[in-house]
């Protein structure tokens, strides 16, 4: 029998933004436990965005974030000795967080000199619905629809 499932942690709005998911985000960015410099770092690229789009920063992060987001996944899952990619549903929670990984990910990745470039090029981007993290979302669902014949083994 597992343990019980652990209590749901209760995170604080961000100071500017007034956004609990800005913290998410921040906390996913922070490096050594620099909370602040994380905190400069995102604001700052928010700043670089609304200079180069003219659109609100947080804006077109949400919008970013949300053509990041991946709606199906696959699983590998055994049967009778073969493994099969099973494709499943994406939780809540889990579309999030997977989205802020990708997005800093790819952000880190890319070719600008500090990180808030960085990050601001990976915003601007994926509101576009270009961008390695676009693709990378892109890539699940087409792997997830390739194997939609396995969906019977869902579990």
């Amino acid at each position: 029998m597992r343990k019980a499932k652990p209590k749901k942690r209760y995170i604080l709005p961000d100071p500017k933004f007034h956004d609990t998911l800005v913290t998410k985000f921040v906390n996913y960015l922070m490096v050594d436990g620099k909370k602040s410099i994380a905190y400069n770092t995102f604001y700052k690229a928010m700043d670089i965005v609304e200079e180069r789009t003219g659109e609100n920063g947080l804006e077109t992060w949400k919008k970013a974030l949300s053509n990041i987001m991946p709606s199906v996944e696959v699983k590998s899952r055994r049967v009778g000795g073969a493994t099969f990619q099973v494709p499943i549903e994406v939780r809540p929670g889990r579309k999030t967080s997977l989205g802020i990984k990708w997005m800093i990910m790819f952000a880190r990745k890319r070719g600008e000199k500090t990180m808030t470039e960085k990050l601001a090029g990976e915003v601007i981007a994926g509101s576009k619905g270009e961008g390695a993290a676009v693709k990378k979302k892109d890539d699940t669902h087409r792997m997830a629809e390739a194997n939609k014949a396995f969906s019977h083994f869902r579990f």
